[in-house]
């Protein structure tokens, strides 16, 4: 990961998921099944770039959801709830 970068998973906007199963935003933010393209789409909407990768989040391997990198320099929570404010998913 280069300086700069963030790596944004679906399980930290997944409304149906605990804290401690991944989620990094309050349930009325979150999504029910977000996927790596709903991440795009809001990212792409505040005009910040990124991309797509088929990696998944380590305590997640099995699901193989993919991530996405975003090139950000803010600190990651600010985005993360930037992200979950611009998602047009289903709450």
């Amino acid at each position: 990961m280069e300086k700069g970068e963030c790596i944004l998973y679906p399980c930290y906007f997944n409304a149906s998921l605990s804290r401690d199963e991944g989620r990094r935003v309050p349930r009325t933010l979150g999504a029910k099944g977000p996927g790596v393209a709903d991440i795009e789409r809001a990212l792409k909407r505040l005009g910040i770039a990124c991309q797509a990768e088929e990696h998944h989040h380590p305590a997640h391997w099995a699901r193989h959801e993919g991530r996405v990198v975003a090139t950000y320099t803010g600190k990651k929570a600010a985005l993360i709830r930037k992200i979950a404010r611009n998602m047009e998913v289903k709450r």
